[in-house]
């Protein structure tokens, strides 16, 4: 992993929350990211690219961020997945944390809490 200039992917269905979170990356002086759209292709480019940050959407067609959260541990239990979605329910929260994500956020984004959560996932900050 390399935590000066982790790589970073980005699964949701939206183009416009893909950019804005791809923009809040580079704001924070993130520059390796990936985009995909859905939670199957998540799983693949993850098993090819290896990256050391994925965030997912959560309600997402083809497979959604739960399914993918799961199958991407199975793949790697060390996989960093934090969440990031509007449907901000306990349950859902509870389900990809079983799942297996390190953390969630609720959409919109809070730029320092996302910083925060990304240092925390790498081990910068306990």
């Amino acid at each position: 992993m390399n935590k000066e200039n982790p790589k970073f992917l980005i699964c949701d269905d939206s183009v416009l929350a893909r950019k804005k979170l791809t923009d809040t990356l580079i704001d924070l002086g993130y520059s390796d990211i990936v985009c995909v759209a859905n939670g199957q292709e998540a799983i693949d480019t993850y098993k090819k690219d290896r990256p050391d940050v994925v965030i997912l959407d959560i309600v997402m067609p083809v497979k959604d961020g739960i399914s993918a959260t799961k199958e991407i541990i199975e793949y790697d239990k060390d996989a960093l997945i934090i969440i990031s979605s509007s449907v901000g329910t306990q349950s859902h929260l509870k389900e990809v944390i079983k799942a297996g994500a390190k953390d969630f956020i609720q959409k919109p984004l809070d730029p320092k809490l996302l910083d925060e959560i990304i240092k925390h996932c790498l081990g910068k900050i306990e």
